[in-house]
């Protein structure tokens, strides 16, 4: 009995850590970080892999982060001893077949698909967010409270990457306001903290900047690829079209 219910036991284990790291990564983006640095980093945390890069030595510096990221190693911890657990019962005492084996693989792979399924994340995350924002004191409330953020709007701070738009020269230079994104500060990689950048800052590979605007814009911001205008044209005419909107409703 215990043989036959450790193949379970192994994928149960796949589908709470998958669950438990996306619930970290949802946790991160509540205190300010971009969503793919957020998901990186609590995979990170639960893994126990990697966590070494300067990139978590600023996601710790903060208390509520350190919470979360040490949250996430603790579980990761109790997860991995359970889950090799579980998958030494399945092999041992003859219990490892090539049905069992087929069973694992295939019950891995629809897990891993449903945890990549951009609408099921796109489901599960308000609620996680609902859920967190009752229970913690994640939320980071000085800026949440000036900044009047509402509905999808974000701050966040994203890692430049050569080769990507926000490389494209000065802030001048990549019109950011009219896609409806404010740049609140630069993090400058080789040299000091520009707190409300000028037009004339430039973004170079390896600074940290940090953007207020509509989540999806700072999500899609984050990976333009560096000359990219038909995607800041249609960022542009999007916006546009929301502030027409805003304005039909105050009219209305």
């Amino acid at each position: 009995m215990v043989v036959e219910s450790a193949p379970h036991a192994v994928l149960l284990v796949l589908a709470l850590s998958l669950l438990i790291s996306r619930i970290g990564a949802v946790a991160f983006e509540m205190t300010g970080l971009s969503p793919d640095i957020a998901s990186f980093q609590a995979r990170s945390a639960l893994s126990g892999a990697g966590y070494t890069t300067d990139e978590a030595e600023r996601v710790v510096a903060t208390p509520g982060r350190r919470r979360i990221a040490s949250t996430l190693i603790l579980l990761g911890n109790v997860g991995v001893v359970s889950g090799i657990g579980a998958f030494v019962l399945t092999f041992t005492n003859g219990g490892g077949d090539l049905v069992t084996l087929a069973y694992l693989f295939g019950g891995s792979v629809v897990i891993l698909g449903f945890a990549r399924s951009r609408w099921l994340n796109k489901a599960v995350t308000p609620m996680i967010e609902w859920a967190l924002s009752r229970t913690t004191d994640l939320e980071l409330r000085d800026y949440t409270r000036m900044l009047g953020l509402q509905g999808d709007y974000r701050v966040s701070e994203v890692d430049i990457q050569s080769g990507t738009w926000l490389t494209g020269g000065t802030l001048r230079d990549l019109d950011l306001f009219s896609e409806g994104v404010q740049v609140l500060a630069v993090d400058k990689a080789d040299g000091p903290y520009v707190g409300a950048p000028g037009p004339d800052t430039e973004i170079e590979a390896g600074d940290t900047v940090v953007l207020y605007g509509k989540d999806h814009r700072l999500q899609e911001l984050s990976t333009r690829r560096l000359g990219d205008e038909q995607a800041h044209q249609d960022a542009i005419a999007d916006h546009e079209r929301h502030l027409e909107s805003q304005v039909r409703q105050l009219e209305g």
